[in-house]
């Protein structure tokens, strides 16, 4: 979708809302829902509740969703007749480190000190 990092920032909102879109539907939420997906109906495909047909489907589809950004590549370069070198989208940008925390204060007094001692 974007050549680099940088122009995701510089494009204004609704670019990097769609950047945050395409790194949602194809990062670790979706990589869960399909495993989810692919246990369920292999697991009533198993009790026989599902048939095989519908199961192929459901895996066919999930190629489909995490495939879609090389298929879409090639749908294009099919079209383009450039220099034959397939452009994939950016990856996103790396996740910024936490603040720093500042330390705990002491603890002076210890709540479990003599629990042991009541009978």
């Amino acid at each position: 979708m974007f050549t680099d990092n940088a122009s995701v920032s510089t494009l204004g909102a609704i670019p990097a809302a769609a950047y945050w879109l395409q790194a949602t539907l194809l990062g670790t939420v979706a990589t869960t829902l399909a495993v989810v997906c692919v246990a369920s109906v292999g697991l009533a495909m198993l009790n026989g509740r599902v048939d095989v047909r519908r199961g192929v489907a459901v895996i066919a589809g999930c190629f489909v969703l995490f495939a879609s950004t090389w298929i879409a590549a090639g749908l294009r370069s099919l079209t383009d007749p450039g220099d034959g070198v397939l452009e994939f989208a950016a990856t996103p940008p790396p996740i910024p480190s936490p603040p720093e925390l500042p330390p705990p204060p002491p603890q002076t007094r210890d709540p479990y000190a003599g629990a042991a001692l009541h009978f």
